[in-house]
């Protein structure tokens, strides 16, 4: 379960967000702020793995409390004011939303968040059981699928869709592959074709220009070879 704290002087804004939160089942509000220095002591105590985050607030402004957090959760930044983009990013936020925004567009940022590691400590050993395996939403005839990333084999390309090839299923989504490959942790997957991206660990065997996936053969795009070139190395 992903704990959030949403930050926000505006009670309509944490309405939306909840609402949004309230249809993916791996969060849970912890709390609603409505100023940065209500969040700060409450993060005196307690911990959170993602903020949602506005700008512009009364008595301590968004970037300014981020300043102070000295190993700050993931934060997507929720504000009508696109000028601070640069900044936000120089903070090593995981998205910059600019109200209003969609569902999912919205999605979009939470898989972006949730699908890297957590920067809140982990414990030095730990089992596999206890291991949490990470997840995304795939939106797919008007519902959204929870996949594995593990179970992800690869990616395939088809005009305005994708289709995500998993050990189980196929799901396709109306996205680019380039979209798609943002919300899946980019040390595990590679683009190795126009068309194609491929998940590292389900690689069975390499050979001139293509790769083959539990029995699927892949291309190896002219382009794309120096990712080839690195993967071996």
């Amino acid at each position: 379960m992903i704990k959030y704290l949403i930050i926000d002087d505006e009670h309509i804004a944490h309405g939306i967000i909840k609402r949004y939160c309230d249809l993916l089942p791996n969060l849970q509000l912890m709390k609603n702020c409505y100023d940065a220095l209500e969040a700060l002591e409450y993060l005196n105590t307690h911990t959170v793995d993602l903020i949602f985050l506005d700008l512009n607030m009364p008595k301590l402004k968004g970037f300014d409390f981020l300043k102070t957090l000295s190993t700050p959760p993931k934060v997507i930044v929720t504000t009508a004011y696109q000028e601070f983009a640069l900044e936000g990013y120089e903070l090593n936020i995981s998205d910059y939303l600019l109200k209003p925004f969609s569902f999912e567009r919205f999605l979009k940022a939470v898989n972006k968040a949730t699908a890297t590691t957590p920067s809140t400590p982990m414990p030095a050993v730990t089992t596999e059981k206890q291991a949490k395996p990470e997840t995304i939403f795939l939106r797919s005839n008007k519902k959204y699928t929870q996949v594995t990333v593990d179970t992800i084999l690869f990616l395939e390309s088809a005009g305005n869709y994708v289709k995500v090839v998993t050990t189980d299923s196929t799901i396709t989504v109306r996205d680019k592959i380039t979209d798609v490959l943002t919300t899946l942790p980019e040390n595990e997957f590679l683009q190795v074709h126009k068309s194609f991206a491929v998940a590292k660990s389900h690689i069975d065997t390499i050979e001139g220009n293509r790769i083959v996936i539990h029995g699927t053969i892949i291309p190896i795009g002219q382009t794309y070879k120096s990712n080839i070139h690195t993967l071996l190395q």
